[in-house]
């Protein structure tokens, strides 16, 4: 498997983390799949990325990754239209911060559907044609919060920590296929979530990252990019945090 044939499965690929590694595998030649909600970001993306790598092939298809049913029908889709999956990476997420006892019950499903069931959701779907073909790459983009909580993100938390034990599990049961399957936990990251960040706030969270700066959307998708490597073959049900030293184990 050349990294110039890869076909790279990614959900939430139009805007901060996932487009940063939906850019770096097309910087590689990589074929780009990305699944979103958004038709209209997604669209203009594409048309983006187009312009700046009109040698790639990239495309977007809308799917509410929460749900099977449209999961299954996208992903069958690539696979007739592209024949294979190579690489899965599941970035798609959400937040809806609240301490537990205001948060509605609504607020606790949502989040938990968008970020651990989408996982759910394509990893089954895709797992299967990796199965067959012997061989695949499954990133699973967790958090910091998933390994050391955070008050007032328990869906949240719980949604990625319960990530990295699908992950860890999932590894488990395709190791023998030459699939691996790991999580990329990025600590606090420079994106337009965090840019709605008062002063004060960004301050308090400089003070526990060692290195003393937020990261960029770029360092996850390098992480993600050398996990889909020839060179990460015998690295699978690992958690790789992309945090600054945030957290240390």
């Amino acid at each position: 498997m050349t990294r110039e044939s890869l076909v790279v499965l990614i959900t939430g690929g139009n805007a901060g983390i996932g487009k940063a590694i939906a850019t770096r595998f097309l910087r590689s030649g990589a074929v780009v799949v990305i699944l979103g909600i958004n038709t209209e970001s997604g669209q203009e993306t594409v048309a983006e990325f187009q312009k700046d790598f009109p040698s790639c092939q990239v495309v977007f298809y809308t799917c509410d990754v929460s749900q099977t049913a449209a999961v299954d029908f996208a992903v069958e889709k690539v696979l007739q239209e592209l024949g294979r999956i190579d690489v899965l990476v599941n970035n798609a997420g959400i937040v809806a911060d609240q301490l537990l006892m205001k948060m509605h019950e609504e607020e606790w499903d949502r989040v938990l559907q968008v970020n651990l069931k989408s996982c759910y959701n394509l990893c089954r779907a895709t797992v299967r044609s990796m199965l067959r073909n012997r061989c695949g790459r499954i990133i699973n983009i967790s958090s910091v919060i998933g390994l050391m909580g955070n008050s007032g993100q328990t869906n949240y938390a719980a949604s990625k920590a319960g990530m990295i034990g699908f992950s860890k599990s999932l590894a488990k049961e395709v190791a023998t296929r030459g699939i691996t399957v790991n999580c990329v936990a990025p600590g606090f990251i420079e994106t337009q979530m965090t840019a709605c960040l008062a002063e004060t706030q960004k301050q308090a969270i400089l003070q526990d990252i060692p290195m003393g700066y937020m990261g960029l959307p770029e360092d996850i998708a390098e992480a993600v990019y050398f996990l889909a490597s020839p060179a990460a073959r015998y690295i699978t049900g690992q958690v790789l945090a992309v945090d600054g030293g945030m957290v240390m184990h």
